[in-house]
């Protein structure tokens, strides 16, 4: 009988991996394919699982062996699940009786508990070895008798892949878990220097997976039930397989064979998005830029985000960072995107930008603030879409030019006002522009259930629909937006069933106030939907009403 491993996802949030629910990274799944080579009985468990059920600990205590992967080095906000603590890594260490125990991951890096704070190297007590660099290579080093340090070789990593793709069978949330897909790793940006806060080029200069070696994970996760995927563990989409230099000019047709391929190998997949995308390759590359975005439209799903480090308006800033991109080459990059994604299919936008902001850094001033307002300003008056601005406090990390070198707490007061003037200046009439009264979000899963129910679809930042009634967690719905919030949007189900609705949902029906509502409950049920008008009168979704 073999020896019984065990997976501890404590979670990895990084400038180009995430690995929070409903996410799995791809850190999980070459760790699987390790201890399966190596002829474990491989399991899985999340962090969530052991605080909700600390018996669960007796799982790992009758392991020969667990790997607790986890780390965090760009600071977020969760709803599906949050990264282990420091203070959990060190009990999960302590508490532990099992023949060996290894951790692995960005917590390699150090840790922070939020942004705005220096992030620290601990020396993780309580495990037995901490495996450093790539953490599949690192442990099937360990596991051969070697030092337990990896370094990057797809050639290796390509078949763990496929070994340990059933994993994902165990996450709680199976099937609705979004595959992270690796595609390089390094960062061109980073051999000159790369922008001062980012742990990306700790990875050096850019790795890139094979197509072959991509498409044969996809088809394994596939087998398993993966219907959800995002390429987003690499620095820039745009730039697979590209050539060198800081800024290399996208190859349009790499980018369509990789996006092809993946479509080939997983055909009934649900869910195909990306994540980053440089702004300054698409100013300076413009029309190649251009056709491999058209390219990733030819193949993704809608609704799909091309996240920008945008991180500062402030051209002092910007220098004193290293920083990607000007302002204006951002707004040049915004525009092209929306030219080439803007589009809508079944309602909702193909693929617009989402930008993100860190403050803290070095150069900042009040005026950066201005600055960056300014710019949202100017975003909004010229009618383009972007899916949604994140704003952050920078996490220096050791080892960055940030750590020694930022203004955390010096304009504190400033960074939550330009926060909250985003939020309401920007973010809620953008909201109104993309998702307007009447978009169908299909495919929302409820995963908050309450007066308020809170669903997402499945995807890259996913809009948080709040539906105003009892939902089951884990319901799957199409949802017509009715109303924005700054940062969501509310919905009501498809088809609007008028005599079955909850009372508290009847008066989100556009057109329908509080007098009519009344109205509408003391004579339900309607038999007719003339019947239904003479009370309630025509609203802007009577083609969605139904009794």
């Amino acid at each position: 009988m073999s020896e019984t491993a065990v997976i501890l996802d404590g979670y990895v949030d990084e400038p180009a991996c995430l690995g929070v629910p409903p996410y799995i990274s791809p850190y999980i799944r070459t760790v699987a394919g390790v201890l399966s080579e190596h002829k474990y009985s491989v399991h899985y468990l999340t962090i969530d699982q052991l605080r909700t059920d600390p018996k669960q600990l007796n799982v790992l205590n009758v392991a020969g062996l667990v790997v607790m992967i986890t780390g965090a080095t760009v600071p977020g906000k969760y709803l599906g699940g949050t990264p282990a603590t420091l203070t959990e890594i060190y009990q999960v260490g302590t508490a532990l009786r099992c023949k060996k125990k290894l951790i692995g991951g960005p917590i390699g890096f150090g840790y922070s508990p939020q942004g705005g704070q220096k992030a620290v190297k601990h020396a993780i007590s309580g495990f037995d070895v901490m495996l450093e660099g790539p953490v599949a290579e690192a442990l099937d080093e360990h596991l051969r008798g070697n030092e337990p340090r990896g370094v990057l070789d797809y050639a290796r990593s390509d078949a763990w892949s496929v070994a340990g793709s059933g994993i994902i069978r165990e996450h709680p949330d199976y099937p609705f878990v979004m595959c992270e897909l690796e595609t390089a790793r390094g960062c061109s940006h980073g051999a000159y220097g790369g922008c001062s806060f980012c742990t990306e080029p700790f990875y050096g200069s850019p790795q890139y997976r094979s197509i072959d070696g991509i498409a044969a994970e996809v088809k394994a996760l596939a087998t398993h039930g993966a219907q959800h995927f995002r390429v987003g563990r690499q620095p820039d989409i745009l730039t697979y397989l590209a050539g060198s230099g800081e800024y290399p000019a996208p190859d349009p047709d790499q980018v369509e064979r990789l996006f092809a391929v993946i479509r080939a190998s997983a055909p009934d997949l649900k869910t195909l998005h990306i994540d980053n995308t440089n702004p300054a390759t698409i100013a300076r590359h413009e029309e190649a830029s251009r056709e491999a975005l058209q390219a990733i439209v030819r193949h993704h799903t809608a609704g799909d985000v091309a996240a920008f480090g945008m991180e500062s308006a402030d051209p002092a800033v910007i220098a004193a960072n290293n920083l990607k991109a000007q302002p204006d080459e951002v707004f040049r990059a915004i525009e092209i995107v929306n030219e080439a994604g803007r589009m809508r299919r079944d309602g909702i936008p193909e693929l617009l930008p989402g930008l993100n902001f860190v403050c803290g850094l070095a150069g900042e001033t009040e005026k950066t603030y201005d600055k960056n307002e300014q710019f949202l300003s100017r975003l909004l008056g010229s009618g383009l879409l972007v899916r949604r601005v994140n704003i952050r406090q920078v996490m220096p990390f050791p080892g960055t030019p940030a750590y020694d070198n930022h203004t955390l707490g010096t304009f504190d007061r400033r960074f939550r006002q330009f926060k909250e003037h985003a939020r309401q200046q920007f973010d809620l009439p953008m909201l109104k522009r993309v998702f307007p009264v009447g978009t169908i979000l299909r495919d929302v899963i409820v995963e908050i259930n309450g007066a308020l129910s809170f669903g997402r679809q499945m995807g890259s930042y996913p809009i948080l629909v709040g539906i105003p009634m009892r939902i089951a967690p884990r319901t799957v719905l199409d949802a017509v937006v009715v109303d924005w919030g700054m940062r969501s949007v509310t919905a009501l189900p498809v088809p609007i069933t008028i005599n079955t609705l909850p009372a508290s949902a009847i008066k989100w029906v556009p057109g329908i106030g509080k007098k009519q509502a009344a109205a509408i409950l003391a004579r339900r049920p309607f038999t007719t939907m003339d019947a239904f008008h003479a009370v309630a009168g025509r609203s802007l979704l009577d083609h969605l009403i139904s009794l």
